[in-house]
């Protein structure tokens, strides 16, 4: 016999089996991998940008050289 693995869909948390059956995995359905890509869209998944004393140099270098081509 054997054992289908079971996960969480990320959008309803429904437990839907992993399998090649499942044309929507990880989701459950259609309707929430549809769910899922608006909330992409919407912008409403980001990682926070953080500072890095590279990005501190180049914004020094653009305020000394305002007139300058950097491409």
């Amino acid at each position: 016999m054997e054992t289908k693995t079971l996960i969480a869909c990320p959008t309803c948390g429904t437990k839907t089996p992993w399998s090649t059956e499942n044309k929507d995995r990880p989701f459950c359905s259609a309707r929430c991998k549809l769910i899922d890509l608006g909330e992409w869209a919407n912008e409403s998944y980001s990682i926070p940008q953080q500072t890095s004393d590279e990005d501190e140099i180049f914004s020094e270098d653009l305020v000394a050289n305002p007139n300058k081509s950097f491409l």
